[in-house]
């Protein structure tokens, strides 16, 4: 049975499209490091972003300035996790249009050093 140049087609774009399918899935599910993410309102979070669906933030710090207690002139930085806070939650659930912007870290950022540090 000879198949027609329809069928073939037809056949083509539904491999390529399972193909596309498994791409994303395996690619969503690959472990990501840690991004920071500017909010609107000033707060900045860092932790393991996914965008899709929904941006999601989970093993979550909020990162905090302080004034150095020595020297009231200097300020020093806190990583404060929210599995922690009172509220502990498992994820936080951004909201896109309350995102200034987001980016991933660079492992030899001050607060990726200070991630792994405890992590080890």
């Amino acid at each position: 049975m000879i198949m027609s140049q329809k069928n073939i087609i037809g056949l083509v774009v539904a491999v390529l499209v399972v193909a596309g399918i498994v791409f994303l899935g395996l690619r969503m599910r690959k472990e990501q490091g840690y991004s920071v993410v500017y909010m609107n309102t000033g707060e900045i979070f860092v932790g393991k972003l996914k965008t899709f669906p929904d941006f999601r933030l989970t093993d979550g710090y909020i990162y905090q300035v302080t004034k150095d207690t020595a020297d009231p002139a200097k300020t020093n930085f806190q990583l404060n996790p929210l599995k922690d806070a009172l509220w502990a939650p498992k994820a936080i659930y951004l909201i896109k249009d309350n995102v200034a912007f987001y980016g991933p870290l660079m492992s030899d950022s001050k607060i990726a050093q200070t991630l792994a540090g405890q992590t080890k």
